[in-house]
């Protein structure tokens, strides 16, 4: 289980959020919403590990992430809004290096079957260069189908994305939370994942 405890939140001289707390179980997600500026992104950063909070506590499993190191970082799979792809890289190439990066083996027949699974076939030796947003978008969430992490966070997964991609990203996160997992994400438009338990969370401008 993943618990927040008065979060606090401040960028500059502008608290974003403050006394932010929620806890998650397993099969559960929350929808983190509100409008541009509210400190989504900045709590997503703070849940993963990667930006400190102004106060406040996050636990996982019961014990501090930062008493937990990389034991929490392997317990989490984090895509930023930005797709994180080198552009002189093979869509094959990138998503073998992020693998790698994660103490995943992941070899070039697997890779391309999972390009494929994303809809991504035949374009598996272009540099990320030449693919297109959408194409882009894929690569990226194509990591999520060798994940092993529980907690998954997604910031702004659907950007970009063709309604069969959506219906293909709302149906893996369905099959993550069905088998345990738990997932955290932004998005600007209405989410469906069948079968699932959503808490919403609203940030305040």
């Amino acid at each position: 289980m993943l618990t927040a405890t008065d979060l606090a939140c401040v960028r500059g001289d502008r608290r974003l959020f403050s006394g932010l707390g929620f806890a998650l179980a397993p099969g559960a997600w929350i929808y983190l919403t509100g409008e541009n500026g509210s400190g989504k992104t900045s709590l997503l950063r703070i849940l993963v590990g990667l930006s400190p909070a102004e106060a406040g506590e996050i636990r996982w499993g019961g014990v501090p992430i930062a008493r937990l190191g990389d034991e929490y970082r392997r317990a989490v799979t984090y895509l930023g809004h930005h797709n994180a792809l080198k552009e002189e890289l093979t869509a094959r190439e990138n998503l073998c290096t992020g693998a790698a990066l994660a103490g995943v083996k992941l070899d070039a027949a697997r890779a391309d079957a999972l390009l494929a699974e994303v809809g991504l076939a035949g374009r598996e030796e272009l540099p990320a260069r030449f693919l297109s947003q959408g194409q882009k978008r894929r690569v990226s969430l194509a990591r999520l189908l060798w994940s092993e992490s529980p907690l998954w966070i997604l910031d702004e997964p659907f950007v970009a994305l063709d309604a069969a991609a959506v219906a293909w990203l709302a149906s893996t996160l369905a099959a993550h939370l069905a088998g345990g997992g738990m997932a955290i994400l932004t998005s600007h438009q209405e989410v469906l994942i069948p079968g699932s338990t959503m808490q919403t969370l609203r940030l305040a401008a």
